[in-house]
């Protein structure tokens, strides 16, 4: 007897968090293995996973059937499905209200909301005490379009629910369907499956009870299974209802708005018009002959494909920024558009660089443009709310961002599941913070007291194995926007966002792309705030009326401060391994820039080019420019392809192909380590130089190159975007470094560097540093007047945990009138208790108390004058207070700001340090190349590149300076406690000097920490 046909109609994925065990590809490849007719996707009250299981539907070829499932509070629980575009627009309308409806994370939906669902299908799953009522009302909400659904799960009596089952049928006049409940793709999914569920409900797998299911049936299960617990009738009636769901998500029809095009215009028309209004305000003097002919080339291509609407509305956005003073620029591959350029909406000049527009659009791809505009993170949000009230909520949302589990909270969220206390979870997941896969954990493990082979703890490494990079939750995107011509929700649902005044849709920027849906980027980039905080302070303090465009160009100092290295704060060249290659480099131009900030990254380091393109610019090394059709293509990099658009002009210009297969060729390139399929582009490659006169020997060699550097190349046009900023950073901190270094303070948090290395900073460059001190201090930091460079005075803001409200309080009431002392401050700027306090502590009352210790006594003693004592305040006799020691100044400061003015905290046991044999950061940088060293340092960074195979760049400071150290990871796993957690860190090594870069090359690591145990020091780590 052959086995029956069967379709799943009801199966989870992890888009309903925390309860799928199985990704969308995992249940379809197991579906396609059991020869299923057909798999529904149904989350809970989710479409979020729908394209990752569009794509893998395709993968296998078996159908996607797209619904999902919804629970009422009143019990009932249903899967509804989509059979027609009309139905899928139907239920993303019920989600996005169920989900409006509630805060973000959950949703409510009622009775009264399944009233308008035409063309849906319905399944009723019944609990464990159905009622015919709920089934009769399922039959009238949905006349010929609802089942009983019967989910058999091998309980303990199967038999028994079956018959109560099918007599529920009958009665409620609701034919019966079999269906899964499905949760995972097999059965040895349980495991993760019931910590999941612990996850969910905040308890142990061993606490969890009646939450977990009894035994690991919720699985894609074979069609013999299925037949030996359903009658036939049952999974026969599951291919009926597949017959009848022959939606799929390539149906969806997405059209941008059209309401910037004024009336009588037409979006090509209007285009035209604000690129020529663009181009004459770009080139008064006219328009160069070659920005002409490539902006009549973009206009029609965009014409072609229709997307003039997006530019219109990116224009639009651009424009209402900077009516409002709000810097911004857009970068990525839109740069290499003259019509962005012209538009204002990118500010890299086509005239200037070598700009491929097919990078960003193409015939060939015809993909959707993705526009980048990057805005000062302290206003973007007022970017946000124009986009919501010109277009509407219904209208506009921000994209999804999915959140996957990394390590460190896979790891914390299993160790809770089994049943760890929370000492030893935060234990654990700080021994395995930053580990991977092809390391061992055991001797991090037993440096925290775990033993590795404890079977509690291999269950913990096996399930977050499993955990890893499965979807958490839905957060929203940084800044891609979707804009619609119609209600999204008729395309996807719209849910809210943890942040107020925000709403999100349920698929990411990959979704979007999948589906050929349109976005642009709101994006928030630090530097600009800082930038423009800066061009306002030296516009207040008359120093000057810049703007981005009006900054000198091609400055020398400031080059000469780029090839010193010295960017401590500068845009993009301020990291560890950009500060290394400055002095090599040497960067005397602004296209250098756009070099600098593009080679220290995988593709150029991986791809083996850093080394050829620095030799040849040395000297070291001859540069034999190509001949042929190739001449000039790799010229401005000595040629070494760095860039994306280079790999292209190789492709078009050597072997003939188009600049939209040049594209596909990039893309393809991109992919190849994860999919394979080079094959076709090596033989076309080959050929095309073949037959252009290059030999086989060269075409090979070109094609090795481009293989191993294009799956991480970077675009031309984006690091001249960021060049851009990086120039106008370097210009200010080189002529205006009070402003600028002001500028830094009151935009944190942004770049490598804590206030307190910016302090420091500044007062190695000779800028005056003043204090905090209510007599002066505002919120943010502020210049007083010199003869020469300003006075920076430190803003109330620098104290930890001060409010900006209780900030800008104490600046408005010292504006009317100068404070007479401590008890008139508090009064008048109304501070409570926790503020006086803070404000004592951090030093800021020196001036009306004379020191910490006397105004922590007068703070202790304010109280609220009461209205009979109003005008007669009370005498008291005053208390001589001993003065804090120098010592206890500084660790108060540290503690309450993160820095210090006074003497550096090493200072006070260089003593100690020089009887462990320590020499200073300044002795350091005296000794020869290749001599030994043992120093100690206040570690103030620790950044690990994804460039630098394992390397961690680690800054270190004294009273003398910083000195920066290379820990290689053999080094940091056999050190790794000491590594990660000393403040005080002591390294023995040797000192490497190459081209002025100077590095402490590690071989030891002692924590020194307890010698200042008091100090309350904190290091800034990137990855």
């Amino acid at each position: 007897m052959s086995l029956p046909d069967y379709a799943e109609l009801h199966c989870l994925t992890p888009f309903s968090f925390l309860r799928g065990a199985s990704s969308a590809r995992e249940l379809f490849q197991r579906a396609r293995a059991q020869g299923y007719s057909a798999l529904a996707i149904t989350d809970e009250c989710s479409f979020a996973g729908l394209v990752r299981a569009h794509e893998a539907s395709k993968e296998t070829g078996v159908p996607l059937i797209v619904g999902t499932e919804v629970h009422l509070p009143d019990g009932l629980r249903l899967v509804l499905l989509a059979p027609s575009l009309c139905a899928y627009q139907a239920l993303c309308g019920l989600i996005t209200r169920g989900r409006r409806n509630a805060d973000k994370g959950a949703y409510r939906l009622t009775r009264a909301d399944l009233a308008q669902l035409a063309d849906v299908l319905a399944l009723w799953v019944p609990g464990k005490d159905p009622r015919a009522e709920d089934g009769l009302w399922i039959a009238r909400q949905f006349p010929q379009r609802a089942w009983l659904a019967v989910e058999l799960h091998r309980g303990s009596d199967d038999t028994a629910r079956l018959r109560e089952l099918l007599a529920l049928a009958k009665e409620t006049g609701l034919p019966a369907v079999a269906a899964g409940d499905v949760h995972m793709h097999v059965r040895s999914r349980r495991r993760l499956q019931d910590t999941l569920t612990a996850i969910r409900h905040r308890t142990t797998v061993a606490q969890a009870g009646a939450h977990l299911f009894p035994n690991g049936e919720r699985h894609l299960r074979s069609r013999r299974a299925l037949a030996a617990i359903h009658p036939r009738a049952l999974l026969e009636e599951t291919l009926r209802i597949a017959a009848r769901c022959r939606f799929s998500l390539a149906e969806l029809k997405y059209t941008y708005p059209r309401e910037l095009v004024p009336a009588g215009r037409t979006p090509s028309g209007w285009l035209r018009e604000l690129t020529e209004q663009g181009m004459r305000r770009r080139w008064p003097d006219g328009t160069p002959t070659g920005v002409v002919a490539q902006v009549e080339k973009e206009l029609a291509l965009i014409a072609e494909l229709g997307y003039e609407s997006y530019f219109l509305t990116v224009e639009d956005i651009v424009r209402f920024a900077r009516s409002r003073g709000i810097l911004c620029q857009g970068r990525g591959s839109a740069a290499n558009s003259a019509v962005c350029f012209a538009l204002g909406i990118t500010e890299v000049d086509p005239a200037r660089m070598n700009t491929l527009f097919e990078r960003f659009l193409s015939r060939e791809r015809n993909e959707p443009p993705d526009i980048d505009v990057d805005f000062e993170h302290e206003r973007r949000e007022e970017v946000i709310q124009y986009l919501y009230a010109k277009y509407g909520r219904e209208r506009a949302a921000l994209t999804a961002t999915v959140i996957c589990y990394r390590m460190k909270s896979a790891v914390r969220d299993v160790a809770r599941a089994l049943g760890l206390g929370i000492d030893q979870v935060d234990q654990l997941s700080r021994a395995l913070a930053g580990w991977s896969r092809n390391e061992s954990p055991h001797e991090r493990l037993r440096e925290r007291g775990f033993d590795p082979g404890s079977p509690v703890i291999r269950r913990v490494l096996a399930l977050a194995y499993e955990l890893l990079d499965m979807p958490r939750h839905l957060s929203q995107h940084v800044g891609g926007f979707v804009i619609s011509e119609q209600p999204l929700s008729h395309l996807v649902p719209v849910e809210n966002a943890a942040m107020p005044d925000r709403t999100i849709i349920q698929w990411d920027k990959d979704d979007l792309d999948t589906l050929g849906l349109l976005k642009v980027d709101i994006l928030a980039l630090g530097m600009l705030s800082a930038v423009r905080k800066c061009l306002d302070l030296l516009r207040r303090h008359g120093r000057g009326d810049l703007g981005l465009a009006t900054i000198p160009a091609e400055d020398a100092p400031t080059y000469a401060m780029i090839q010193r290295a010295d960017t401590v704060g500068v845009f993009q060249i301020e990291s560890r391994a950009q500060m290394s290659m400055l002095p090599r480099l040497k960067p005397a131009c602004f296209y250098d820039l756009v070099i600098q900030v593009a080679i220290v990254r995988p593709g150029p380091i991986q791809g083996d080019m850093v080394h050829p393109y620095l030799r040849r610019r040395q000297g070291l090394e001859p540069y034999e420019p190509m001949a042929g059709k190739l001449e000039g293509v790799l010229d401005r990099t000595l040629g070494i392809p760095l860039f994306q658009e280079q790999v292209m002009e190789l492709a078009i210009h050597g072997a003939d192909f188009t600049p939209g297969e040049a594209d596909q060729l990039r893309r393809g390139m991109a992919a190849w380590k994860r999919r394979g399929g080079l094959e076709p582009f090596h033989e076309r490659l080959i050929a095309g130089f073949l037959k252009n006169g290059y030999t086989r020997e060269f075409a090979e060699r070109v094609f090795e190159q481009i293989k191993g550097f294009a799956s991480y190349g970077f675009p031309e046009s984006h690091s001249a975007s960021f060049a851009l900023l990086a120039y106008a950073s370097a210009w200010l901190k080189c002529h205006e470094p009070a402003a600028f270094g002001a500028a830094l303070l009151n935009a944190q948090p942004l770049g490598f560097y804590a206030p307190a290395q910016i302090v420091q900073d500044l007062k190695r460059h000779g800028v005056r540093v003043n204090p905090i001190d209510v007599r002066y201090s505002d919120w943010d930091a502020t210049l007083e007047d010199a003869q020469t460079q300003p006075i920076l005075r430190l803003g109330l803001r620098e104290i930890r945990g001060l409010s900006e409200d209780a900030g800008r309080r104490v600046a408005q009431a010292r504006s009317r009138q100068s404070f007479r002392d401590v008890e008139d401050l508090c009064e008048r700027a109304g501070l409570d208790a926790r503020e006086r306090k803070l404000l004592a502590d951090a030093g800021a009352l020196k001036g009306l108390a004379g020191h910490r210790h006397r105004a922590r006594w007068q703070v202790a003693g304010v109280e609220r004058t009461l209205p009979l004592f109003e005008g007669n305040p009370a005498s008291e006799t005053e208390i001589v207070l001993r003065p804090p020691t120098a010592a206890d100044d500084v660790w108060v400061d540290y503690a309450t700001t993160g820095q210090t003015l006074g003497p550096h905290p090493l200072s006070f046991v260089r003593g100690q340090l020089r009887a462990q044999r320590c020499r200073s950061a300044r002795e350091a940088g005296e000794l020869a190349h290749g001599a030994s060293l043992r120093y100690a340092g206040l570690v103030l960074m620790r950044q690990q590149p994804a460039t630098a195979s394992g390397i961690t760049f680690v800054t270190l400071e004294d009273e003398t300076g910083t000195l920066n150290a290379i820990v290689w990871r053999d080094v940091a796993r056999r050190y790794w406690r000491v590594f990660r957690e000393s403040s005080l860190l002591a390294i023995d090594g040797t000192i490497e000097r190459h081209d002025g870069v100077q590095h402490l090359i590690a071989r030891c690591l002692q924590d020194y920490s307890s010698l200042l145990a008091r100090l309350d020091a904190r290091s800034r780590d990137f990855r």
